[in-house]
């Protein structure tokens, strides 16, 4: 028999899917909800209210509470009625089993088991990236990475690459394993870019996303040579067709921009420039680099004020914008940020040598 044959209690129905609940809990606001119904409420749609009675919701998920009776109820009712029984839910990932499997992380035996357990978690559900993150899975595999890297073994770095991404840690969680591993992240990072390996371009296009993750989140931890670094690999790195659109998709523009409006040192903006002009010629990064608001200003500004490359670098930026990219509105931003006059400027300034 199926549900659509019979009455079902109105207490089985979630009230966010209005279907029979497969696994409710009970927020703190004392309304049960399907589990993954309640969930994307909280953390996907990012509402911060209870859909019923419109209180807050505290967005962590040890505030969810399994409604082990009700399910009991449910299933035993599927049993009386012929119907397909609800299967008993897996009990979701939690902060101690986590913390488990990094200490099993420790014993060489058990470490390729392990990161690929963690790698399966991250890859199944939002909640289990959330609690991995609370858990310091993130530090634990840079820790590994940098390991890895001191040992000159290879063993494991594609999948702490793997899961350092899905679990996207925090900014302060980034600055304290920057400040923990110095500088001897980026050098990891750099030492697996050079690798020669299987799987050569799925490996190091997670390198450079970890590598775009540390510069966007804690620039302010790492020492300007690393910074560097880190820059001169993603510029050696951005021509590639994969790593471009994985930068532009990751944000990597948006970064770049707002470490430009830092006003780092010369080479610091030189690197900048030339990253951003391989993301911008492809549309998705010149689309990236106009929706900012300081994109065009930034680029225009640095003009006559860093060096003869980045005045190179930035001119090509602009090229790219005014002749794929260029419309009405582009223009008047121009004209607002004076980019013509500034062109003109370098102009005259080659004109000058020459003559």
């Amino acid at each position: 028999m199926s549900m659509e044959d019979i009455e079902i209690p109105q207490y089985f129905i979630c009230p966010i899917s209005l279907q029979i609940m497969k696994d409710p809990v009970t927020a703190i606001t004392g309304i049960t909800y399907d589990r993954e119904s309640i969930e994307h409420w909280i953390f996907q749609a990012k509402n911060t209210t209870c859909p019923v009675t419109k209180q807050p919701l505290t967005p962590t998920y040890s505030d969810l509470t399994p409604n082990h009776t009700l399910r009991r109820l449910i299933q035993s009712w599927c049993t009386q009625n012929a119907v397909d029984r609800i299967p008993t839910p897996k009990p979701p990932l939690d902060k101690s089993r986590v913390v488990g499997l990094l200490n099993d992380l420790r014993c060489p035996k058990l470490q390729m088991k392990t990161l690929r357990k963690l790698e399966l978690f991250a890859v199944e559900h939002e909640r289990n990236r959330k609690c991995m993150v609370e858990a310091g899975v993130g530090r634990a595999m840079a820790s590994h990475i940098v390991s890895c890297y001191e040992r000159k073994e290879t063993a494991g770095i594609e999948e702490a690459l793997s899961v350092f991404n899905m679990v996207r840690s925090t900014s302060s969680e980034v600055r304290v394993l920057v400040s923990a591993n110095d500088d001897r992240i980026i050098e990891a990072l750099m030492w697996v870019l050079g690798l020669d390996v299987d799987n050569c371009a799925t490996f190091k296009s997670h390198a450079v996303m970890v590598l775009k993750t540390i510069i966007g989140k804690a620039s302010s931890s790492i020492t300007q040579q690393g910074k560097n670094a880190a820059l001169q690999i993603m510029l050696d790195t951005s021509p590639w067709g994969r790593n471009k659109i994985m930068l532009v998709e990751s944000g990597a523009v948006f970064e770049l921009i707002e470490l430009e409006l830092s006003f780092p040192e010369k080479r610091t903006s030189e690197l900048i420039l030339g990253i951003l002009f391989h993301l911008c010629s492809c549309a998705d990064g010149r689309e990236k680099l106009m929706s900012h608001a300081a994109g065009i200003a930034v680029v225009t500004k640095r003009l006559l004020q860093v060096s003869p490359a980045a005045d190179d670098r930035a001119m090509l930026i602009l090229s790219l914008i005014c002749r794929f990219s260029g419309s009405y509105s582009v223009f008047q931003e121009m004209l607002k940020v004076k980019t013509f006059s500034k062109l003109c400027l370098v102009l005259q300034g080659i004109w000058a040598l020459a003559s």
